[in-house]
């Protein structure tokens, strides 16, 4: 591309991030890469009654912890800042006045309750309301009363907003790198407001001039911005700019039924749709994070990155700098994407696996410290290599062995009745004698001895393994028996065999 290219990723800070919208700043961050361009972050603050304090924070946080951060943005000021729209109201009334200047904006001065009033009566005849070209000479606006008129009421402290004036009899054609030709008839466009009497402006006119200034080259956004593809083209237009390319990302789907993945769809099937952890200040309602629910990040970034994208291949593990390296926009789906949460957890399954012990076991040690158990990160990272092959999150080890950290405390019935016999206690103080005269404890040479006891003393393993196990673990359950005894080492071995012989 002869053009530097240049993206942003431009959410409002009105709640937690949600998984859509970090898939949109990952396709955003990867275009960026793949081209040796730009990431923005911009942070669309215009609508102060619905900031909610906390939310930059965390949008931040977010793409931090994924390993998507941005080049620019608050706090990395670069040569277009700044990168809040808050702090950058005062530059966009001269915009709206150039509008006006050209003829393609107009003040209009009817009330929400004229407004509303028209809407009804058209409701009642089964039609529906659009402010443009058929109805804006017979309403209350610049374009039927003078610039004297005009120019009084603006100074009596009335009430107006600026509308774009939608051009008429129109076939407006569009270009969308993901959907590819589009055709619009302008005449079904309404004339949207752009500037407020209170000096701040929509959303429209505020992406557009800050898209312009900041020299965005692609907007890659979500599906729901569609709708919104004439109106920005007809404003680069009207202002003479060039218009950047765009690009409008299928939606993600829910997992069972129709319509777009929401937080209840994650709340009724036991996932989270956010990266961290939110708690909502007003309510103190609190939604989980893929972060605190033992996500590794990686995990995360691979699973969004195939909602509504493919390499063209059969992988489907990628690193990062492969998704980079991957990455096209030619091969995003216009279909929306469907959210698997069990897909999401087989990437988990595939990072932890992947992971060094050493990495798993420094993530598990925060774990154990949690539930007031100390023990040595040697020791943790031993047991994690017993036991990672069967976990898909790090709070799974736990799970699957407790018993190396804490003796069990119960016995399970079904194999204690079915493995534990009378002569079984006999049995297991021979075991223990045997294992008393093992100098050298690792997982070999004891299992040297006892099975060597086992086939001097014409015995069956059943009758030996099965209950020795249930003694080391509670259950039948865990790794090579042997292996588990040389970890918790000789002291605990037969600690926990005596006590096994007391209680069973």
């Amino acid at each position: 591309m002869s053009q530097q290219v240049r993206v942003r990723f431009a959410p409002s800070p009105t709640g937690p991030l949600h998984i859509g919208g970090v898939r949109t700043a990952l396709f955003n961050y990867l275009f960026a890469k793949k081209h040796n361009g730009t990431f923005v972050l911009r942070i669309e603050d215009t609508d102060q009654n619905r900031y909610v304090p906390g939310a930059e924070d965390y949008i931040k946080e977010s793409l931090e912890w994924c390993g998507i951060p941005y080049d620019e943005g608050p706090g990395r000021e670069g040569d277009f800042g700044p990168y809040r729209q808050s702090e950058r109201k005062e530059m966009y009334g001269a915009f709206a006045k150039a509008l006006l200047d050209s003829e393609n904006a107009y003040y209009a001065f009817d009330t929400a309750d004229q407004l509303s009033e028209l809407r009804s009566q058209l409701e009642a005849e089964g039609k529906t309301f659009i402010y443009n070209w058929h109805n804006r000479m017979q309403l209350d606006n610049s374009l039927v009363l003078s610039k004297e008129e005009v120019q009084q009421r603006i100074d009596a402290g009335e009430d107006y907003v600026i509308r774009f004036k939608a051009p008429q009899d129109e076939m407006l054609q569009l270009h969308d790198e993901i959907r590819g030709d589009i055709k619009i008839d302008t005449n079904i466009l309404d004339d949207k407001v752009l500037f407020k009497s209170d000096g701040m402006p929509t959303y429209h006119l505020a992406n557009i001039v800050d898209d312009h200034l900041m020299e965005i080259t692609h907007v890659i956004r979500g599906e729901e911005w569609l709708p919104s593809m004439a109106l920005h083209v007809l404003l680069y237009r009207a202002f003479e700019w060039e218009a950047p390319k765009f690009a409008h990302l299928p939606l993600i789907l829910k997992p069972v039924g129709k319509g777009k993945l929401s937080k209840r769809d994650g709340d009724k099937l036991g996932f989270p749709v956010f990266p961290l952890l939110w708690k909502d200040s007003k309510t103190n309602e609190i939604s989980s994070g893929y972060r605190e629910d033992g996500y590794f990040p990686e995990a995360m970034v691979n699973m969004l990155a195939f909602l509504g994208w493919n390499p063209g291949t059969e992988q489907e593990i990628f690193s990062l700098e492969e998704l980079v390296r991957a990455f096209d926009l030619t091969r995003i789906h216009k279909a929306g994407a469907k959210f698997d949460p069990e897909k999401t957890k087989w990437f988990q399954q595939h990072y932890l696996q992947e992971a060094s012990n050493e990495v798993v076991s420094a993530r598990f040690m925060d774990f154990l410290t949690n539930k007031g158990l100390h023990t040595t990160l040697e020791y943790a990272t031993i047991v994690t290599g017993l036991i990672k092959e069967r976990a898909t999150f790090v709070t799974d080890l736990w799970d699957l062995g407790s018993y190396f950290f804490k003796a069990p405390t119960s016995y399970d019935e079904k194999a204690a009745k079915k493995g534990w016999k009378e002569d079984t206690g006999a049995l297991m103080q021979q075991v223990i004698t045997v294992i008393q005269g093992v100098d050298t404890f690792n997982a070999e040479t004891l299992q040297e001895a006892v099975k060597g006891w086992i086939t001097s003393n014409d015995l069956s393993f059943g009758k030996v393994m099965q209950p020795l196990r249930l003694s080391l673990v509670g259950a039948m359950q865990g790794p090579d028996v042997f292996a588990i005894a040389a970890t918790i080492g000789k002291e605990e071995t037969i600690a926990r065999i005596q006590k096994a012989v007391a209680t069973l």
